[in-house]
């Protein structure tokens, strides 16, 4: 099978320590669907900004690539690798 690619919108918040955490990522079908859902993401109460990203791979051997930052909305960490 070849590669499909995923995007994703994920929003940000804080957590009871005060550090930034992420929530939970929403697929879109679209790029551009996924910079949109992000950036409402990032407005909604309780977020603190969002990331819009794409993830290409192989569902069928599970073999994925690193994400591609899309944009980031907000107030979001500078690395995300870390999350």
């Amino acid at each position: 099978m070849s590669d499909l690619t995923y995007y994703v919108a994920m929003p940000f918040l804080i957590d009871a320590d005060g550090s930034p955490v992420a929530g939970t990522a929403e697929e879109c079908q679209t790029s551009t669907a996924a910079l949109r859902r992000a950036e409402n993401l990032a407005h909604t109460a309780g977020h603190i900004g969002a990331v819009a990203f794409s993830r290409s791979g192989d569902p069928m051997t599970g073999e994925f690539g690193d994400a591609k930052l899309l944009r980031k909305f907000g107030n979001v960490p500078e690395d995300l690798a870390t999350l």
